[in-house]
Parts: structure tokens; sequence; C-alpha cells
């Protein structure tokens, strides 16, 4: 995976780590997404991989990104294969140096979401969904960004998930042809989530 410079990690960046799981879903192939609690101070209320920083006690980012999805969706680790990690990817708005760890859920366990400070909502959403050019579309922020997202299960998906999503599809050769000139302003009630930090 080609890493762009601006999202190199800079030194002094605090190490974190994603869960990227796959499985056999009802639907076919899918992946875990969990929707932050719109009370956090961080990333309040947006879609993303199970994840967090790595903490002390953590053996390394396969640990923690375990770890994290566990206490955020109850999920068996043990049932986890890990079939690698990814270069670290730099989150600028939390100083971040975040790990992608992808695994195969082998072992589908029940999930829902742990803590409610902390987690709202958890899905396995297809790859058939997020791969649906009518689910696919590109978002402006205020700011004048604009990056890739999804509208899937619910969930508008954008920022860093999104990104690191598109890649994820890109690589495992399942994007299809989707128009990148669909472009929507972030919703007010997204933007203003996304403020706190």
């Amino acid at each position: 995976m080609t890493v762009p410079s601006y999202m190199r990690p800079p030194d002094g960046a605090r190490p974190a780590a994603v869960l990227i799981l796959f499985g056999e879903g009802p639907q076919g192939p899918d992946v875990l997404l969990t929707q932050r609690a719109a009370t956090l101070s961080k990333h309040a209320g947006q879609p993303a991989f199970p994840g967090g920083r790595i903490d002390p006690t953590d053996d390394g980012p396969v640990a923690a990104a375990l770890r994290e999805a566990y206490e955020e969706t109850g999920l068996e680790p043990s049932g986890c294969d890990v079939l690698t990690t990814l270069p670290e990817l730099y989150l600028l708005r939390s100083n971040y140096r975040v790990t992608p760890v992808v695994a195969w859920w082998r072992e589908p366990s029940e999930v829902s979401p742990g803590h409610p400070g902390e987690v709202a909502a958890v899905a396995r959403v297809p790859l058939a969904e997020l791969t649906d050019p009518d689910n696919r579309l590109s978002v402006r922020h205020p700011s004048g960004y604009a990056g890739p997202a999804f509208r899937v299960r619910g969930m508008l998906v954008w920022g860093f998930t999104a990104g690191l999503m598109t890649q994820i599809l890109r690589l495992g050769g399942w994007e299809r042809p989707w128009d990148p000139d669909r472009t929507e302003d972030l919703p007010p009630d997204v933007v203003a989530l996304s403020a706190r930090g």
C-alpha cells in the first residue's frame, strides 16, 4: 500500500491500531464497522474500524487492535486470524500514527456496542454494499477538504475510515467504477460533531 506524504506519521505521534476484520456474513463477505458515540470529544459520531491507542500493556498493534475490538464490540479475539499489518498512517486531528491490522473472522461471534459512552452502533457491512456505485460519493467539509465517502447501513462513512476503506477495496481488486464527481456537503450535524476534534 502506498502511503501519501501527508499521511506519513511525524516523530512524536501517538501509536494506535485499528482492526479491519473481514468475515463471511449472511449477505456474503463483509467488514466490521462501529459508529462512535456522539458524546465523545474526538471523532464523535463517526463510523470507524474498531480500534484505539496502543497501551503500554499491549504487545504491539495486533494485540491493541484485538483488545480494542473486544472492548468496543464484544467480539471473541480467538476467532480472528490476523493476516497482516499495513503501513502506519497519520491521523492529524488526534496526532495518532495508526497501524491497520487486517484479519479474517474465522469463527464469528455475536457483536454489539460495548461501552455506551464510546460506541453507538456495530455493523457487519457487506462488501457488495461498499462497492455499490450508488452508495459511493465524495463529501466536502466547510474547510474545502473533499474526500471519499460511503452511505451504508444508515451511516455516512467519511474521513480517515473512508479513505482507508477506499484503498482496501482498490488493493483487494473489489472496487467497481463509481462517479467521484458526485459530491455533497457534509451534513451540518456531522460538521458540528467533527468540530469537537
